[in-house]
């Protein structure tokens, strides 16, 4: 690929924050597919839109939303029943690390 946007190091600093442990092949492998998913953005920006509006939507609906009345909620005992820990009426759950 001759202009390649993605690089084998941005890809390893992506998956460091993403969590996701890849090892050399697999990041070797990545590079070109993501470049070539990035050249069709650019086959698509060069479409010609000139007077085509914007598509939202294709139903045609506009913010369709149920109206936010209070309803009875359950009770914070049937909340935690099936909870594997609670601690003090709050579900318990494991620590998060960095």
């Amino acid at each position: 690929m001759a202009n390649e946007k993605i690089t084998e190091e941005e890809v390893e600093s992506i998956s460091s924050f993403a969590r996701i442990s890849l090892d050399d092949d697999e990041i070797e492998d990545l590079v070109p597919q993501l470049n070539e998913i990035l050249d069709y953005f650019d086959k698509i920006d060069e479409a010609d839109t000139e007077g085509v509006e914007p598509l939202f939507g294709v139903h045609g609906k506009k913010n369709v939303f149920r109206d936010d009345d209070v309803g009875e909620s359950m009770s914070q005992e049937t909340a935690l029943q099936n909870a594997e820990k609670t601690e003090d009426g709050y579900f318990k759950s494991p620590r998060v690390r960095d």
